[in-house]
């Protein structure tokens, strides 16, 4: 820097601008694309300067993305044997069916034997 009285003459530099002017076709539409872009540097930023931080983040969503896609997994094996199950199920009770029906017909032409009582076979008299 010159100082007064030696001789030379100060001239005032330009200062360069920080940030272009937006385009006119930029201001229409980009206003959303320009203020993503802001908060996109911002976190980049804040990122950088704090890694121990969005590391801790990564490691707990990350570890909590990952259990739940386990589960979510777990669920969906969990129902389709229970599908199978019941398809299972269905089948073996529809076969059951068909049976009894082809049994009674078959039985319908014959007597059947006297039915027992649904309590079970008589008590012995006890001795008081």
């Amino acid at each position: 820097m010159a100082a007064a009285g030696d001789g030379q003459t100060q001239t005032p530099t330009p200062t360069p601008q920080q940030e272009p002017e937006p385009v006119a076709g930029a201001v229409a539409g980009g206003g959303v694309i320009a203020k993503l872009e802001e908060e996109w540097r911002k976190t980049k930023e804040h990122a950088q300067t704090y890694p121990y931080v969005w590391g801790s983040y990564i490691l707990v969503y990350g570890g909590l993305g990952a259990y739940l896609a386990w589960r979510w997994r777990k669920l969906r094996r969990t129902e389709d044997r229970v599908r199978l199950l019941q398809d299972r199920l269905r089948k073996l009770s529809a076969a059951e069916e068909s049976q009894a029906a082809s049994a009674s017909a078959s039985t319908a032409s014959t007597p059947s034997p006297p039915q027992q009582s649904t309590s079970g076979p008589a008590k012995p008299a006890s001795r008081s």
